[in-house]
């Protein structure tokens, strides 16, 4: 049986249309779901009549965090169109191949990225819209308020809209170098808001404050989104600021009820002159994922009465798969502890069957709200999943995990290469292939080593030729005129050769080894 997805702005707008729904930060605007409801269905109607667009068509956005950002989330689910975000830390280059992979045949963008549109193209780009709330409207550009005040008739969800269908392609990076599409359903981003519902306490009468790029699945879907589903409130801030942040926390008129980061954010408030002083009593719960948290971080928190849940999720499963609940969070500090409710996990070996207490295996998931797959990429599709003798679909989640006597699951490695610098994912063989184009380069190799500022950091280990001197400032330019700033690798080592095996792929987990120091 098809089951039919709903439009939930359209749900509270009637309900409670009075509600305050958003709030942006930087503008001081404020929309109730009927104002939410009403533009995203004009801007809708706009894209259809202006832009001509087609059920399933991609549409990109280029933005800082915004309440516009949630209103074209919501005019393409009511087009019936899939939102593409791109991440604007990207450089153009990166950009330029998302969008022609993808077939965008528009884009949304902020004035403050209008100077970048000369450098981006794709071969069926042809519309653009400039959100100009924080900057003049560029020579020529069709903008995004006028694209709403032109009064169409707003758009409504088709009334056939299941759950199967996408509403979202979001780009991750690739393990060979290339970025690909998740496809992200009606289906995925209900059950990750039923999924994060009951650990967190989330509720009509939450007022949640979002820090997280919206580029990224966390940063829409914890726990913004499910707010919207639930009909409370958010804050949006449009980007990260640890003051800001600790002010709007604190601030009684607020009432801030829930928060969410990653181990840096974390680490840069409690490090931030105002933190000791702040009154974070309102916020009744605390979010973290992304990468490791250091456990000095949660028992500066835990000092204050603070009990920050850990979860572990990816963009393929929307994102949420862990959040540790309370009464474990500080008992089992390096566990992410066990599935959410809607959501199955096993630890297994290479055959598949699951591993004994304490032995080490890959995580693998299972559930409504696991990605049905890839951006036309068969190939990504056949390597990513795995059907069981049950008919059980899984995903490979590719790190490598354990599990303890109680069922808590402890994420211990990872089977890819790929490392977490900040919250963001960095796959080395991206770097590498920059590397590579480096004359005097013979061979490259990067790994992710400890950071104290964001958790883990690139070490390019390069093996210049033979009669050839690169110097360490050359490689670092290199990768920043081609890599957003997130990739370039902090710190360059040069060694004689790469260690490697008998078919000639390079053992990092030497290098690893050689250059990581144990604590």
């Amino acid at each position: 049986m098809m089951i039919l997805a709903s439009d939930w702005t359209a749900f509270h707008a009637d309900r409670t249309p009075d509600k305050l729904a958003m709030i942006d930060q930087a503008t001081g605007r404020r929309y109730t779901y009927a104002d939410l409801d009403r533009r995203a269905g004009q801007l809708a109607a706009y894209l259809r009549a202006e832009w001509g667009v087609r059920r399933g068509d991609r549409v990109a956005i280029l933005a800082k965090n915004s309440t516009e950002y949630f209103e074209f989330q919501f005019a393409c689910i009511k087009a019936g169109l899939l939102m593409l975000p791109l991440n604007w830390r990207l450089a153009d280059p990166e950009i330029n191949f998302i969008l022609a992979d993808s077939g965008a045949v528009g884009l949304v963008y902020d004035a403050e990225f209008a100077p970048r549109l000369a450098n981006i193209s794709a071969p069926d780009l042809r519309h653009g819209l400039c959100i100009t709330t924080l900057g003049a409207v560029p020579d020529k550009a069709d903008d995004y308020e006028a694209a709403i005040a032109a009064g169409l008739t707003p758009v409504t969800l088709a009334p056939y809209t299941t759950h199967d269908e996408p509403m979202m392609v979001m780009y991750t990076a690739g393990t060979t170098g290339r970025p690909k599409g998740v496809l992200i359903t009606h289906g995925m981003m209900l059950w990750n808001a039923v999924n994060i519902t009951t650990p967190t306490g989330l509720n009509c009468d939450s007022v949640f404050y979002g820090v997280l790029p919206t580029f990224h699945i966390g940063g829409l879907n914890l726990y913004a989104n499910p707010l919207l589903h639930l009909g409370g409130m958010n804050i949006i801030a449009r980007q990260f600021d640890a003051g800001e942040t600790l002010r709007t926390l604190s601030d009684p008129s607020l009432g801030v009820t829930h928060m969410f980061g990653v181990p840096s954010i974390y680490l840069f408030l409690s490090q931030h002159p105002g933190f000791a002083e702040a009154d974070l009593s309102q916020v009744a719960s605390w979010g973290c994922g992304g990468a490791p948290m250091p456990t000095a971080v949660l028992e500066t928190y835990a000092r204050r009465g603070i009990v920050i849940q850990l979860g572990f999720g990816m963009t393929e499963t929307s994102p949420t798969v862990f959040l540790t609940d309370k009464r474990r969070a500080l008992a089992k500090p390096t566990s992410v502890g066990k599935p959410l409710q809607h959501t199955r996990v096993r630890v297994v070996r290479d055959d598949f069957t699951d591993v004994a207490v304490g032995e080490v295996g890959e995580v693998v998931v299972s559930g409504p709200n696991v990605t049905p797959g890839y951006w036309q990429r068969p190939d990504a599709n056949a390597d990513s999943f795995t059907t069981d003798a049950h008919g059980q679909r899984w995903l490979h989640s590719g790190d490598a995990g354990m599990v303890d006597d109680e069922g808590c699951i402890y994420i211990v490695d990872r089977y890819k290469d790929m490392y977490i610098s900040g919250g963001e994912n960095v796959y080395p063989a991206e770097v590498e292939q920059v590397l590579y184009q480096i004359d005097g380069v013979a061979e490259a190799a990067v790994i992710g080593v400890p950071d104290e500022k964001w958790g883990e950091s690139g070490m390019a280990v390069l093996v210049a030729k033979p009669g050839h001197t690169v110097e360490a400032a050359e490689v670092l330019a290199a990768c920043q005129r081609g890599l957003a700033k997130f990739k370039v690798p902090k710190t360059v080592v040069f060694i004689d050769a790469l260690p490697r095996n008998a078919a000639g792929k390079v053992l990092k987990r030497e290098l690893r080894t050689m250059f990581i120091k144990e604590n």
